[in-house]
């Protein structure tokens, strides 16, 4: 394969790999009438790839003669290979043509814009849709990108199945190298300025040809910026926050690179494609199939620490499979590793991205009640309860099981004989910022005159304590460690979200 012949990058849709590379078949190259004496690259494939699209250059049955790049397509038989192979009519014309995405649900189809006049006048991208099936489409229509200014004669683009999501690697005018890739996203109405994709994944040669995963945290692209086996090379990456951090680029190694040049790597459900020209002058594609591992999964429970309690846990440990996983628990948890559980038979059900399944079941114990031994009248130790908010929420209700047994520790006290009890509060709200209630004093405030007002009506009401209870709210207040813009971290913070009871 030629670098004058790459003007095109392309996006099919895929699985998240995240940041490992499968176990595969031996290499080998599509059979069938798809590879030929001329040139064959940039496989594309229909979401239920039943159909491979690809660009044949060098042929002269194509629409602009030998020199002319066309899209040609090819039906997966029975036996689930690609063998014949048939010009797409509807899109191709005398100027250089390919498939650059389809949409999820297959009723648009992006490609390079040689739709709009003279031959690389227009460099940009369009859009075609579906007549109803994935042969005939209508006249392509040019798509505005903002701000895309292309230098040079090379560039390409990518579309996401969702088609929010474009990849373009072009020269630009602050390119740090031969060409970069930049990303620009889908608004519902209109697409963005291109944004350079970061100088860990762009150096300072070219960086082509990028196929990103349908959860968006892998990102495949060919390269001769980074070393590796020969001209270009298929590198991968993993997404770390913004687009514009990812990973240091990985080398897919030497059974899928060569010597010479290897780009436009795509993969469906079950094979890897991309081409080369290891074998000659011109590139034919290769593939690959992939070895999924099979899914397991095992889980370990923390019983409950005491009677009817509901403090125990899981820990659910999945190996195999394809992330990411889906857990199905029999209590309708969807958490990998769900707490604050009651004793009894918890069963799990993950199934990973390819739809394997695998289940295991956890059985969590409930300890015996403890034994209470009488004491002197006399002798009253005092009666405590701790309970954690979750944030922003102030409000306990008296049925909650601790909260329900200090009340009725309470109302035993009085029965065997004191004559009053007091119950003092202290409740605090960390320092995490709330707008609900515009302080965390305030937030506090509100937790601690809920808990007095509830404990108010419920000793009004008890034919035991009524009128031998005084509640006080002793001290309200906000506290923990200063707030680190980080609000879901519970361990921080969530020791501090509380109102504590306890009595004399």
């Amino acid at each position: 394969m030629k670098k004058t012949l790459l003007l095109l990058s392309i996006f099919f849709f895929s699985i998240s790999v995240k940041a490992q590379f499968w176990k595969t078949s031996d290499i080998h190259k599509l059979d069938g009438t798809v590879n030929s004496v001329a040139e064959e690259s940039i496989p594309v494939f229909s979401k239920d790839d039943s159909i491979l699209y690809f660009v044949r250059t060098f042929d002269k049955k194509n629409v602009g003669g030998f020199n002319d790049q066309d899209i040609w397509y090819s039906i997966k038989d029975e036996n689930g290979h690609y063998k014949d192979c048939k010009p797409l009519k509807s899109v191709n014309n005398k100027f250089n043509n390919a498939v650059l995405g389809i949409s999820n649900d297959g009723t648009e189809m992006y490609l390079v814009n040689a739709y709009d006049g003279k031959k690389d006048v227009e460099k940009g991208i369009a859009i075609a849709s579906s007549k109803g099936d994935y042969f005939n489409w209508n006249t392509p229509q040019k798509i505005n990108i903002p701000g895309l200014k292309i230098e040079g004669d090379y560039y390409g683009f990518h579309v996401s199945g969702d088609e929010k999501t474009m990849i373009i690697s072009y020269a630009g005018p602050n390119t740090i190298g031969e060409e970069d890739l930049y990303i620009s996203t889908f608004d519902g109405s209109n697409w963005s300025e291109p944004m350079h994709m970061g100088t860990t994944i762009n150096s300072t040669g070219f960086e082509i040809s990028p196929f990103l995963s349908s959860t968006y945290d892998t990102l495949f692209f060919s390269s001769n910026g980074f070393g590796g086996e020969g001209d270009a090379d298929i590198f991968y990456s993993v997404k770390q926050g913004t687009w514009a951090e990812w990973s240091t680029p990985v080398n897919l190694g030497s059974e899928i690179n060569s010597p010479k040049f290897d780009a436009y790597f795509s993969h469906d459900s079950e094979h890897a494609f991309w081409s080369s020209n290891k074998d000659g002058e011109n590139s034919d594609i290769y593939t690959l199939t992939i070895l999924y591992p099979p899914l397991s999964v095992t889980g370990v429970g923390t019983d409950v620490t005491y009677f009817q309690g509901g403090d125990g846990s899981i820990d659910a440990t999945v190996e195999g499979g394809i992330p990411p996983y889906r857990y199905n628990w029999s209590n309708g948890n969807s958490n990998e590793d769900p707490k604050n559980l009651a004793a009894g038979k918890y069963k799990l059900i993950v199934t990973d991205s390819r739809g394997q399944q695998a289940e295991t079941t956890v059985i969590l114990q409930d300890p015996p009640p403890k034994e209470i031994e009488p004491v002197a009248v006399t002798n009253y130790e005092p009666v405590h309860f701790k309970y954690l908010f979750h944030y922003n929420k102030n409000k306990l209700s008296l049925s909650n099981r601790e909260l329900k047994r200090f009340v009725k520790e309470v109302e035993k006290q009085i029965e065997e004989g004191k004559g009053t009890v007091t119950v003092k509060i202290h409740s605090s709200a960390s320092s995490v910022p709330t707008q609900k209630f515009g302080t965390n004093e305030k937030l506090a405030s509100v937790r601690a005159e809920n808990m007095k007002y509830d404990l108010m009506a419920y000793f009004s009401k008890s034919k035991i304590a009524n009128g031998k209870v005084n509640i006080v709210i002793i001290k309200s207040e906000g506290g923990g460690p200063s707030y680190a813009e980080d609000a879901k971290n519970k361990k921080r913070y969530r020791p501090f979200q509380f109102v504590e009871l306890v009595t004399e």
